[in-house]
């Protein structure tokens, strides 16, 4: 029987409305106990000054395995993870080959356990190679193990495929998660459209591309019994949209990014193809409407969208260049940044947006320090300032455009399954 004792921390366990200086004791990997723990243990964090919270959950990161394993495996993006404070990554099916069938589902989980570092959920295709055209085998996957679907990458554009997938995901309880983008309006677009585009001479992807697709599939929705999660919503009217549905009692989620919550279509202006990415940065009022609505609860969850590529790849023209960056190793950081220095929002609501909420639209057993929950447990240092240095990063690739940034705050231990994955040495 092995012990581990976390002391005199202050635990943020949303899913149990827990926010106190108490301790946590895991015993075989399990959480045994939440309070003032009086048991001797073999391994004791003294964690005063700092947050213990359950392990950080990211429900949308790229690791480009199978097929691209040159921008990142399975093993660099889980090392990555567990060094940004992700006890649980989601990997998305935008692979080479696609994860769109049962064995596929069941690589990734083998090579996630090799691995040995966080624990990497699977979300599967929506359609066949993601191609927008014919369901995938989504039965079976689930059977694999799969958690979600979503042709990230790509938005399904055939509304009868989407209504016909959501009605039969619905059999399953699992969550469709859309990649909100009309291709017909975004076209060649690789920045935001308006003004600065123009000036910059390069072509545009206007909001409406995002907001037409949200749109639509709501109205579906609510012809099925379905729940629908939108992906990395990047506009001040998509934020209304959301609300409106939610409002109607319409079963959608929705996520947002620390670009979308940091950077603006400002950031193109150098045409460094670090700073684009899909969707597009947008406009100062679409951030100011993003957090306001990280504030009020439209948006339920923070997901990193990690996205990596290589240099040769990013060194391309702005045109040309991949859409994509990487940050799972700094987003907590920049989350704080964003939203805890802005006061945007607490700790409590940010930890909240991190755990227990992607937990719950994923339906996964993760998420909270409930006794008897598996112990994933993330240790931040709130007050602990750093300089991101992207050669530094534990992932393979190195798009990332917030090198030299210094932030306000820093995960110090990442705990899977009652071992220490990371600790930060001072």
């Amino acid at each position: 029987m092995s012990l581990l004792l976390i002391k005199n921390g202050r635990v943020i366990d949303p899913a149990n409305k827990v926010d106190g200086n108490v301790d946590v004791l895991v015993r075989d990997g399990i959480v045994a106990e939440v309070g003032k723990v009086m048991t001797n243990a073999e391994t004791v964090i003294d964690a005063t000054g700092l947050i213990v919270t359950p392990g950080l959950i990211d429900m949308h990161v790229h690791l480009r395995e199978p097929g691209d394993e040159e921008e990142e495996t399975i093993a660099s993006g889980s090392a990555a993870a567990v060094a940004g404070g992700f006890t649980s990554v989601v990997c998305m099916p935008n692979t080479n080959p696609p994860i769109d069938n049962e064995a596929t589902v069941d690589f990734i989980y083998r090579q996630a356990a090799f691995a040995g570092k966080a624990n990497v959920f699977v979300a599967g295709a929506i359609t066949k190679g993601r191609d927008g055209k014919e369901l995938a085998e989504m039965g079976q996957m689930v059977r694999g193990g799969a958690v979600a679907f979503t042709d990230d990458g790509s938005g399904v554009q055939n509304p009868a495929v989407m209504l016909r997938a959501l009605q039969y995901v619905s059999m399953f309880d699992k969550v469709i998660m859309q990649h909100c983008q009309d291709d017909t309006l975004a076209g060649q677009g690789c920045m935001n459209s308006g003004y600065r585009a123009t000036v910059l001479g390069l072509p545009g992807i206007p909001a409406l591309a995002e907001e037409l697709m949200l749109y639509r599939d709501i109205q579906l929705v609510k012809q099925t019994s379905a729940r629908l999660h939108a992906q990395h919503i990047s506009t001040a009217e998509s934020v209304k949209i959301i609300r409106q549905g939610k409002e109607q009692g319409i079963n959608i989620t929705a996520e947002v990014t620390p670009h979308h919550l940091l950077l603006t279509e400002h950031d193109c202006r150098g045409y460094d193809p670090n700073y684009k990415m899909n969707p597009p940065l947008r406009s100062e009022k679409d951030v100011a409407a993003l957090r306001q609505a990280v504030a009020d609860g439209t948006i339920d969850c923070l997901a990193g969208d990690h996205a990596p590529h290589l240099r040769s790849e990013k060194e391309l023209e702005f045109l040309l260049a991949p859409f994509g960056i990487i940050s799972i190793d700094c987003a907590l950081g920049l989350y704080a940044r964003a939203l805890i220095e802005t006061q945007t929002i607490d700790w409590p609501r940010m930890i909240e947006m991190m755990t227990v909420n992607p937990a719950r639209i994923l339906r996964i057993d993760r998420g909270t320090l409930s006794t008897g929950a598996h112990a994933d447990i993330t240790i931040i240092d709130p007050n602990r300032r750093w300089t991101v240095r992207v050669d530094e990063f534990r992932s393979k690739s190195r798009n990332c455009p917030y090198d030299g940034w210094e932030l306000p705050a820093r995960a110090v231990y990442t705990i899977v399954g009652g071992t220490i994955q990371y600790q930060l040495i001072p």
